[in-house]
């Protein structure tokens, strides 16, 4: 790698890192003022995202003009050395049920890819403090703390396994250990690039929703993949278009050992 093609990401990274940080302070301050006798309030949930979206928008376009931002610019076709070969992808709110209710396990994610490769992914969860961030290809941090899934693939019942709110409708299951929803999917892959939990089982996802979350696990050890084991290529979703099969996140043994427990319901 050159030196003029290294202290380009270094300017990248310090960018996304920067701000993440600078919106997730933003969005404490709408943060648990759902109106109580509402179980859900779309109001506020709203009023953050437009005004977290507008934020990180005017930031990049101040900072590097000619990138481009997933769902307002279409990805380039081909390969190009120019600066539109950048393409940011941000997600304000994963978790939008705890942010409104002010439970904590919520955060906003950010990555950048190059001609379509993965370069960076952060994601940020201000009300804990946790920051998760990763350069594809390189190592996973957890804060300043490196991290990587641990290689066993073994399942008991100390075993965790994370999945989406409506997983018991949709699947039967052997698990040994404890399944658990904790409604924010990008929160569910970073304790799994962590090794606080075996794998996660993830449903109704998006590009935008997981771009960062992919190169953390990725970075960390992890995969994506279908339910049948086959390997999943999120780029293929770069259309926006919903990702309605369920998929499978962890280290590949552990992957495999889930599978194994899982029976989908007719």
């Amino acid at each position: 790698m050159s030196d003029e093609v290294r202290v380009e990401i270094e300017e990248l990274v310090g960018f996304g890192l920067e701000g993440i940080r600078r919106a997730g302070a933003m969005a404490l301050e709408f943060y648990g003022k759902g109106r109580p006798q509402m179980r859900f309030d779309d109001g506020i949930v709203t009023e953050a995202e437009v005004v977290l979206t507008e934020f990180f928008e005017t930031e990049l376009r101040r900072r590097f003009p000619e990138h481009r931002l997933f769902r307002h610019d279409a990805p380039a076709e081909g390969y190009s050395h120019e600066r539109r070969r950048f393409l940011w992808s941000f997600d304000a709110l994963d978790g939008v049920a705890n942010f409104q209710a002010g439970i904590p396990l919520w955060g906003l994610s950010l990555a950048v890819m190059e001609n379509f490769w993965p370069l960076f992914g952060v994601f940020y969860m201000p009300a804990t403090g946790d920051l998760f961030h990763a350069r594809a290809g390189g190592r996973a941090f957890w804060g300043e703390r490196e991290i990587r899934i641990p290689g066993s693939g073994e399942l008991n019942d100390e075993s965790l396994l994370l999945t989406y709110s409506r997983f018991h409708q949709h699947f039967r299951t052997s698990f040994p250990g404890k399944i658990r929803s904790f409604g924010c999917t990008s929160a569910h892959l970073g304790y799994v690039a962590t090794g606080r939990a075996d794998a996660a089982i993830l449903a109704n996802e998006t590009f935008q929703g997981l771009a960062a979350a992919r190169i953390l696990l990725e970075a960390a050890g992890g995969r994506l993949r279908r339910l049948d084991g086959s390997d999943f290529e999120l780029n293929d979703y770069l259309d926006g278009r919903k990702i309605e099969e369920p998929l499978l996140a962890g280290e590949s043994g552990a992957i495999a050992a889930v599978k194994g427990c899982l029976a989908v319901v007719k």
